[in-house]
């Protein structure tokens, strides 16, 4: 298949997504070629796309994959469990299963990959090239790791075992969030309305969702469709107060997955109780260093924890709750661009064109 050529948006320096035609690469024994269907977004494509978090060299973005495998090896075949013709997820990290981290189960900080070629940020200078989801086929590598999406489900909602996985994995694996919890989740998106199902899935007793301003209004509405018990506009309401009022008490769990929100991180350890824990799953890069008063830690005894990426548990659990249909992801505001429209649906992402961004971005190479 190699005289065959794919046609793929790189993204060559910030704000300059170009068109090129790469190469199909021959398949062996522990590879595989897959027909990308569709591709999400989320905020670290806009985040890339304007310089916030651009690696500095030219590469095919996504990193949401879903698509059919149009060709693979035996060998991966048998070590994924799927075979050409089946629909599959690809996961953002590699796995080289024989460091210290892959062996004891922290693959995302495997020493041959870990976030330095993670799928939608090698260089497309790394043969062959096509090792994001920007693009009509992906290629994978023998350390890749896929997972059967379920039937019944279609492409561009099966894009939602990523956020829905990141919910999953911040806002109940990581704290430990229990039965009868209460849960506050810092910011409307994508990930944070996957939260809010998540935690209500686990039994969560009461969960309040935040956003700011007018830009969430219909956000934190969709917050309330997802399960939520409460919602807030921190710019016309105390978040603290509230929530107090509203339950006699503080949160259990506060999931902050805000973006470039500075004052998120202080309102989070004010909206955690005494002995509670706080997940930081928001980035807020260095053009927006985040304020807090440290001894509120201390004096409260939290828990604050960090969170980076999803595993494979918690994206099955995702295709899971997806796939029950108890909670209403197909419903939520979704724009679905061509490759010829990707760079206008990343710009309103990113909040630099006039129409409203959507929740769910997808591409449909």
């Amino acid at each position: 298949m190699s005289s065959r050529s794919a046609r793929a948006l790189v993204l060559e320096q910030p704000r300059r997504l170009a068109e090129r035609n790469l190469a199909l690469p021959s398949i062996g024994d522990d590879d595989a070629l897959l027909r990308v269907e569709a591709c999400g977004l989320c905020g670290t494509d806009h985040e890339e796309y304007t310089g916030e978090m651009h690696p500095g060299y030219a590469f095919v973005p996504g990193h949401e994959t879903v698509g059919v495998l149009e060709e693979i090896g035996s060998s991966a075949s048998e070590r994924w469990g799927v075979q050409a013709g089946d629909r599959i997820a690809v996961e953002v990290f590699q796995r080289c299963g024989e460091c210290p981290p892959c062996r004891r189960g922290d693959y995302r900080e495997c020493e041959r990959h870990g976030l330095a070629d993670m799928y939608g940020f090698v260089p497309v200078e790394t043969p062959p090239g096509l090792w994001g989801g920007y693009a009509e086929y992906q290629y994978l590598g023998p350390d890749a790791l896929v997972l059967p999406v379920p039937d019944g489900i279609d492409p561009v909602l099966a894009t939602m075992f990523n956020p829905i996985g990141a919910g999953i994995r911040w806002g109940i694996t990581l704290p430990g969030t229990k039965a009868g919890n209460t849960v506050a989740v810092l910011g409307p998106g994508v990930r944070g309305l996957s939260a809010v199902a998540a935690a209500k899935e686990a039994g969560a007793g009461f969960v309040m969702v935040t956003g700011r301003g007018e830009r969430d209004a219909s956000r934190l509405e969709a917050a309330r469709a997802m399960g939520a018990d409460l919602v807030i506009d921190v710019e016309r309401q105390d978040a603290v107060r509230v929530l107090v009022e509203a339950t006699g008490h503080r949160a259990d769990v506060v999931l902050d997955v805000t973006a470039r929100a500075p004052d998120a991180v202080a309102q989070a350890i004010g909206l955690a109780r005494t002995g509670g824990t706080v997940v930081l799953a928001g980035t807020r890069g260095p053009e927006h260093p985040a304020k807090i008063w440290p001894d509120a830690i201390v004096q409260k005894e939290l828990r604050i924890l960090g969170a980076l990426g999803v595993d494979t548990a918690a994206y099955r659990a995702a295709f899971d709750l997806l796939a029950s249909r108890r909670y209403p992801f197909a419903e939520l505001s979704r724009t679905v661009a061509n490759l010829d429209e990707a760079e206008y649906l990343v710009q309103t992402m990113a909040g630099e064109t006039d129409d409203t961004p959507p929740v769910h971005g997808v591409l449909v190479p």
